[in-house]
């Protein structure tokens, strides 16, 4: 890609970048959200336009408008949020769009099943091709998206934040698979926030910052700290947390139960307690009953069994009303489903569970200047980049809608947050500042429950920790029980010794 340059309005995405990618090469491309770095990635992929440059192929001029016309190229993606359809197989999946035929032009199903057969022997990822996608495990599906770009021929595949949900394990055997596509011949771009799996990986690490190149390095030949502070600008600083007093008990989850299908309950009788001056983190691979837990916790799903009180108010099967005005905020597990109204002004969406503060809305009517005047404040405070604060929250990148949404609930100053992957997809530079943002509310004396599929996250901000699997409390620790082995093996279903 050379001198590629991308403006919308004022906001200069990627100014004037250039980019090489060799054949069995693996580069990272890194930086902070709003770096330019999706951008770049879109228009090679042929979802965007480049206002000027151009884009060679084994160098031959390539025009790329769209992404039939990247696959032709063999340019393939493996999308941050899977593509794929629950309802399907694994080989409808891998095959759709390239379906194989029957002489009666029909589907052929089991040529599908062979083609796919052959496919995970070639490059060594095995799965049940018969196996419906919506009964896959995360790590499986992204497994289902990358053999789906391997059967469309791609020689030069883009993974964009790929381990963002996945677990530990499930990360090992990502890079595993990145680096034997490596040895057999493809090239691959990285984007990634995570710079441990760029040390572990890459051949080479492109830095941008603020639609910049700053800096192309060969791996080992720089370190995570240098990435960094080549990616925020400044030296992050190491966090030591303090212990302090605790105060009451803020939340009480008192034999909790959730009825699911097929006679196994969801949430199979859960008790959990969170204090003032306390983080909790709740560790566990997705899909073992967190999401149901916080649909619980806000008000949003009901339950058939148990007790769940906040701030000394029962709110059991409550309205979502009810249980904010007991003092429980929340910062959503999934920023797009949970967390916003994507066509909504900032200012909108800033004060969504601010509006009924009286100096924003007096007898039903928004007050103007002072609404403006509050989102402007908050998303300042937050570091939120913007042009204005009357454009669609789906027009910000993904981390700069995650800072508002943690902006809007942690100035609720409410005793009580839920704290759902507070920092899923975003940059290193961003992590830390939110995490110093629930460590001032913690200070505050509030309590905060923190579930979050990283562990890294878990064990650096927890006072306590709770290990969910299959809907039950698998194990608690505190801070200095608490191991990355023990909690892990707790996640994958295995029992400690003793």
């Amino acid at each position: 890609m050379k001198h590629i340059t991308k403006a919308y309005g004022p906001l200069v995405a990627n100014d004037d970048i250039s980019l090489t990618l060799n054949k069995g090469e693996i580069l990272a491309v890194v930086g902070e959200n709003g770096a330019g770095k999706s951008t770049l990635m879109k228009i090679l992929y042929g979802l965007e336009s480049a206002d000027s440059g151009e884009i060679l192929i084994n160098g031959e001029v390539r025009r790329i408008r769209s992404p039939y016309d990247a696959i032709a190229c063999g340019i393939g993606m493996v999308q941050q949020h899977f593509m794929l359809f629950p309802p399907f197989t694994a080989a409808e999946n891998i095959v759709y769009g390239h379906e194989p035929k029957s002489r009666t032009v029909f589907f052929n199903r089991r040529e599908a099943v062979k083609s796919v057969k052959a496919l995970c022997t070639q490059y060594g990822m095995y799965i049940d091709p018969d196996v419906k996608v919506a009964d896959c495990p995360v790590g499986l599906q992204q497994r289902i998206e990358i053999l789906k770009v391997l059967y469309q021929g791609a020689d030069i595949i883009i993974f964009d934040e790929p381990s963002a949900v996945l677990t530990p394990q499930e990360v090992t055997e990502l890079l595993k698979t990145i680096k034997d596509l490596k040895r057999a011949g493809k090239s691959i771009i990285l984007i990634t926030h995570k710079l441990s799996e760029v040390m572990a990986v890459a051949d080479r690490v492109m830095v941008m910052r603020l639609g910049n190149l700053i800096k192309v390095m060969q791996r080992e030949e720089t370190s995570i700290e240098e990435m960094s502070f080549l990616m925020v600008g400044h030296t992050l600083k190491t966090r030591e947390i303090q212990k302090i007093q605790q105060g009451r008990q803020i939340l009480s989850v008192e034999h909790l139960t959730l009825a699911g299908t097929a006679g196994k309950p969801v949430i199979d009788d859960v008790n959990i307690n969170v204090r003032g001056g306390e983080i909790v983190g709740i560790a566990g691979v997705s899909g073992n009953g967190q999401s149901e837990l916080i649909q619980c916790l806000t008000g949003i799903r009901k339950f058939q069994s148990g007790r769940i009180i906040i701030n000394g108010t029962d709110v059991s099967n409550c309205p979502v009303q009810e249980n904010r005005d007991s003092g429980c905020a929340c910062i959503p597990e999934d920023r797009y489903f949970w967390g916003n109204a994507a066509e909504a002004t900032l200012v909108e969406n800033s004060i969504m569970s601010h509006y009924k503060k009286t100096h924003l809305m007096k007898h039903g009517i928004f007050n103007k200047k002072n609404t403006c005047t509050f989102a402007n404040d908050i998303m300042a405070e937050f570091d939120v980049r913007y042009t204005s604060d009357r454009q669609a929250i789906q027009e910000l990148s993904g981390g700069n809608v995650q800072k508002l949404i943690v902006a809007r609930e942690i100035m609720q100053h409410s005793p009580f947050l839920i704290a759902a992957e507070p920092t899923r997809g975003i940059d290193i530079g961003a992590i830390d500042f939110i995490h110093g943002k629930l460590l001032e509310k913690r200070e505050q004396g509030d309590a905060i429950l923190l579930i979050s599929s990283e562990l890294t996250e878990i064990f650096a901000l927890s006072d306590r920790i709770y290990v969910m699997y299959e809907g039950r409390i698998a194990g608690e620790f505190t801070r200095e029980e608490a191991t990355i082995d023990k909690v892990g093996l707790l996640m994958m279903g295995g029992a400690l010794d003793g």
